[in-house]
């Protein structure tokens, strides 16, 4: 599999449904890396679903760029996008600069940003740095405080228009593709088919340009699944089951057998 850009992204618009997977350290990242996944997204949805947070607020620049790092090492084709986290953008330009350069340094190859039109210079800026950016409206984890909770976006007039709005001015502002999270989905079918570029879906229906969803739902590891998530496999079964056999070998001694283990002859 050739390594996947920017403009592969935007030349399926219409064409082909792009696929994303968040990934957080080197061994998922060297698993997706096989497959013909488009693109990861080292998500600050790792801060919960990995360092137990209680939301992504709580991730630093620091975990980003660590967890940057370990997936990068798997040398994954897909496309490696990475977030943005909570006040390493918003304060002012030239700090959103330098701290999207760490992460583009550590190996991501675009960033992504929460927000609407409000943030729409830091978006150009960047991209005048050669930052390629990732947009992402609707629910906002970052700012769940201010939207009052996780909660679908769209309800009023009021709230749709300015979704609307919000991804017209981030496209001005020059981004290759738009994350549309919890909307309604005849809302996101609009945008989507207002925009030149591409949409990626999380809970936002199926007529986006493309699904992205967080890799701990797909495979059934998280403590909590959003409505919007479908579940491909339930490891933490599996795994249960395997730390209990484990014990259970251990305790009437089936393991270690005579192959797990060397003996000295005299």
């Amino acid at each position: 599999m050739k390594k996947v850009t920017i403009r592969d992204f935007i030349k399926k618009k219409s064409k082909e449904k792009i696929t994303m997977l968040t990934a957080y350290d080197y061994p998922t990242a060297k698993i997706i890396s096989s497959t013909n996944l488009d693109g990861i997204l080292v998500g600050d949805s790792l801060g919960m679903v990995v360092l137990g947070y209680p939301s992504t607020i709580n991730v630093s620049l620091r975990d980003m760029l660590s967890h940057t790092r370990a997936v990068v090492r798997a040398n994954p084709p897909q496309l490696i996008v990475v977030d943005m986290p909570f006040l390493t953008y918003e304060i002012d330009t030239k700090l959103a600069v330098k701290n999207a350069g760490l992460l583009i340094k550590a190996g991501g190859e675009a960033v992504k940003i929460e927000g609407g039109e409000e943030i729409k210079d830091v978006i150009k800026s960047l991209i005048r740095a050669g930052i390629p950016v990732m947009g992402h409206i609707g629910l906002t984890p970052q700012r769940f405080l201010k939207i009052g909770g996780y909660r679908t976006i769209g309800k009023t007039k009021q709230e749709e228009e300015q979704l609307m709005k919000d991804s017209i001015e981030l496209e001005d502002a020059g981004i290759f593709a738009l994350v549309i999270e919890n909307t309604y989905a005849d809302i996101a079918k609009r945008i989507t088919e207002k925009l030149t570029i591409p949409t990626i879906c999380i809970g936002a229906g199926p007529y986006c340009d493309g699904q992205i969803l967080v890799i701990h739902d797909l495979l059934g590891l998280s403590d909590f699944t959003p409505y919007f998530a479908k579940s491909y496999v339930n490891l933490k079964e599996i795994i249960s089951n395997a730390i209990n056999q484990y014990i259970n070998d251990v305790k009437t001694n089936k393991f270690p057998e005579k192959q797990h283990y060397k003996e000295k002859e005299s």
